[in-house]
């Protein structure tokens, strides 16, 4: 099992009503990418303010790199980075094999 894990910060400018339409953009991916075999994310809850001003995380699940690797170049997950890009300031993505 392959995890990849996303960290957005939103640009200022980004408002909760985007953020919404991001978050539901992004959880339609699984429907559209058979590749993905689990999906969770939200907003951060963490008190150890660590976050570096990162508000949302998701972690996906894949079975292997190819899968993960099929889902980075699948056209739906590419509209939807377009579809991202103005709102983010920065992100952050790690992938790790479950132990």
């Amino acid at each position: 099992m392959l995890h990849h894990v996303v960290l957005l910060r939103f640009t200022a400018a980004t408002t909760p009503s985007d953020i919404a339409e991001i978050s539901q953009r992004f959880a339609a991916l699984p429907a559209r990418i058979a590749g993905i075999q689990s999906f969770a994310g939200g907003p951060d809850c963490s008190p150890e303010g660590l976050q570096q001003g990162f508000t949302h995380g998701w972690l996906l699940s894949f079975a292997d790199a190819a899968a993960r690797d099929g889902y980075l170049h699948h056209p739906a997950h590419l509209d939807f980075v377009s579809f991202l890009k103005p709102f983010v300031d920065d992100v952050l993505v790690s992938d790790f094999h479950a132990s």
